[in-house]
């Protein structure tokens, strides 16, 4: 059986990180932030800690080994710019964004993003079914 697609990954390095927040704050969230203070920093929250309304899109529930899955979402203007592109969230060092749980660890959570591919394109209903 071939696995959906999904509009967001994330990498063993970041899953790690997951995990350990997991176990201090319970089960997580991410909302992508739309580049202000924090740039364009994927903010991960405590679910509860940051609400998502009728102005946020839910792009993926990413499955992490260990943890409760972890729901993503993004502003839906913002995502009228990024609808063609696969976030994978990864961790390098560094200071993590203000409000977001990873700040005291020294790693900072950050997105790369590539463009969908056809399949993916067809499957998310971007472009005609081929």
């Amino acid at each position: 059986m071939t696995e959906e697609p999904s509009r967001v990954a994330v990498t063993a390095d970041a899953a790690d990180l997951l995990r350990t927040l997991a176990a201090q704050h319970g089960p997580l969230m991410f909302h992508q932030s739309g580049g202000c203070c924090d740039g364009s920093a994927p903010m991960c929250y405590p679910v509860g800690m940051f609400l998502t309304g009728p102005g946020d899109v839910h792009l993926a529930t990413v499955p992490v080994t260990g943890i409760d899955p972890i729901d993503v979402f993004m502003s839906t203007s913002q995502f009228e710019y990024w609808k063609y592109t696969h976030l994978t969230i990864d961790v390098v060092p560094g200071r993590g964004a203000g409000f977001s749980v990873e700040s005291p660890t020294g790693l900072r959570f950050i997105v790369r993003s590539r463009m969908l591919t056809t399949p993916e394109l067809e499957f998310f209903e971007l472009i005609p079914r081929g």
